[in-house]
């Protein structure tokens, strides 16, 4: 039996222990075997894929290249796939450049098969580079088995940051991302079923308007600060569990309470803003 992430509670205070014991968690999970196989089977054959056909050919390859940059749902979309890997990155046709969810152009320049370099599946380093993203990307869809978000959370940390440090980062990035937008708009206190619907450049401008109301800056580049990156995950987190937690006080939500609790600027205001909307 595979190794189950331990989440032991929801909300901030889940997220505080998940934070705690993560490096350890994901250490055991890892060591399971059927992820072993998947990893060594990826690390011995992708050598010798010389193209998106041979890729797309190859199932347990496909699984890990895909589950690398959060695309393991798309796994019997073959046809579609290749397409996205054979027209590459980089010019204005391609299909990965037209779609809005960013990980497939992060796939499809990560295996250059349509690029102007050509296939980077032998390339010394590439075999280790997606094998730990699919074992980092495996660990937190294990995670969201108990509590997506949690998942959600783990993503956003390790994506943002990222992003954020971009030169041409772009809310429509986030927008299209289909793990970082709940995060964002949640956090925000944006109504998902209604936001979603609006056009895309009316979404960024009230992006924009909630980050500067927030951070001072509607610029993407306040996700480099780790502390703006924290308090969205909490604000996200408090959120959820007061629409899904059990109970209906606010004085009683455990969210509300740690957040009260904490005593900083930052939380106090999260707190008060939470209350004040209930």
């Amino acid at each position: 039996m595979s190794f189950q992430p331990t989440i032991p509670m929801a909300g901030i205070a889940g997220w505080r222990f998940l934070e705690r014991t993560e490096a350890s968690q994901k250490a055991s999970f890892e060591k399971g075997a059927a992820l072993t196989r998947e990893v060594e089977y990826f690390t011995k054959n992708i050598g010798k894929v010389t193209s998106a056909a041979e890729l797309v050919a190859d199932r347990r390859l496909l699984k890990v290249a895909l589950g690398a940059f959060g695309l393991a749902g798309e796994i019997d979309k073959k046809a579609f796939i290749r397409k996205v890997l054979d027209e590459g990155s980089t010019e204005g046709t391609a299909l990965a450049v037209k779609l809005t969810e960013p990980a497939y152009k992060k796939l499809a320049a990560a295996f250059g098969f349509g690029d102007a370099g050509g296939s980077q599946t032998a390339v010394a380093g590439f075999a280790k580079t997606i094998t730990d993203a699919y074992k980092t990307r495996a660990f937190e869809a294990a995670v969201g088995e108990s509590n997506e978000n949690m998942r959600l959370a783990l993503n956003f940390k390790r994506e943002i940051g990222d992003l954020a440090t971009k030169e041409n980062a772009s809310w429509y990035s986030v927008i299209g991302s289909r793990s970082l937008s709940p995060v964002v708009e949640k956090a925000f206190g944006l109504p998902s079923d209604s936001f979603g619907k609006l056009n895309v450049d009316r979404q960024r401008e009230i992006l924009r308007e909630k980050c500067s109301a927030l951070f001072g800056s509607s610029d993407l580049s306040v996700f480099t600060d780790t502390a703006k990156v924290s308090k969205m995950i909490d604000r996200f987190l408090a959120r959820a569990q007061i629409e899904e937690g059990p109970t209906t006080s606010a004085v009683r939500s455990p969210a509300l309470t740690l957040l009260q609790s904490r005593g900083d600027n930052g939380s106090s205001g999260l707190f008060n803003l939470l209350l004040s909307r209930r």
